[in-house]
């Protein structure tokens, strides 16, 4: 079994990187009328998170995303209440931005919301899923471990501008139902006709994150508590004597 789980890894980490590296290499040779703005946008999304997991983390988890929340929730991470109270919050948080962006921008630029992949929902859909399957998976692996404190606001970062990297050329990326939410209400027209591909496809992406990482994480894990407990046993057991 424990083998079998070390495989199921491994073949999600060959697919992320072939996916994704490949991907990338084709969204760009797409893309190459606006590759400077392509990859200032992910830079800028990544760089976000790093800023508020130093600022806020240590207050509220720096979730800020309805998707992180709901694979926190499936991970018993946190309570129902609290769930529905930062999806609260992060909807209130996504819609003051898109007033915001409406009040500096002209509604016509789009506000920054998402689209879907050659007017394709499936397509969308299925793309928002994994997109948001390898973000999610990423955070819930970096704050596993409470030895990883100091680092997990920039590998979550990174990890957010990868999926962005690779999936604005597509739907211009969502993985954050509050990012999408809060522009499409002030954008209108298509992007808020669409806006629940944004909205559905993240939470089902980190649900299914959250179940694939328990289920390929739990031993591994309680092989690694045990051995760190065993010589604190042992030691206890010496001073009895």
């Amino acid at each position: 079994m424990q083998l079998l789980k070390k495989c199921i890894a491994e073949l999600i980490g060959t697919f992320v990187l072939v996916l994704f590296g490949c991907g990338t290499a084709v969204a760009v040779q797409c893309s190459k009328d606006n590759l400077p703005g392509y990859m200032l946008t992910a830079l800028a999304f990544g760089l976000v998170i790093v800023a508020m997991a130093y600022s806020i983390g240590n207050i509220s988890g720096c979730h800020i995303n309805p998707a992180v929340s709901i694979a926190m929730l499936v991970s018993k991470k946190m309570t129902v209440k609290e769930f529905f109270a930062y999806i609260c919050a992060q909807f209130i948080g996504g819609i003051a931005g898109g007033a915001m962006l409406f009040a500096i921008f002209p509604a016509s630029t789009g506000l920054g919301s998402n689209g879907l992949y050659n007017g394709n929902i499936a397509a969308s859909l299925l793309i928002e899923v994994i997109l948001t399957f390898v973000f999610v998976l990423a955070i819930l692996g970096v704050t596993s471990k409470v030895q990883n404190g100091a680092v997990a606001g920039i590998v979550i970062g990174l990890s957010l501008t990868l999926v962005h990297i690779f999936g604005i050329y597509f739907t211009g990326t969502s993985v954050n139902p509050a990012r999408s939410f809060g522009p499409a209400i002030f954008a209108a027209g298509d992007a808020f006709a669409n806006v629940w591909v944004f909205i559905l496809a993240p939470l089902v992406g980190a649900v299914l994150a959250a179940l694939v990482y328990k289920a390929i994480s739990c031993g591994s894990e309680d092989d690694a508590q045990n051995k760190a407990e065993v010589p604190a046993v042992k030691a206890a057991s010496k001073k009895k004597k």
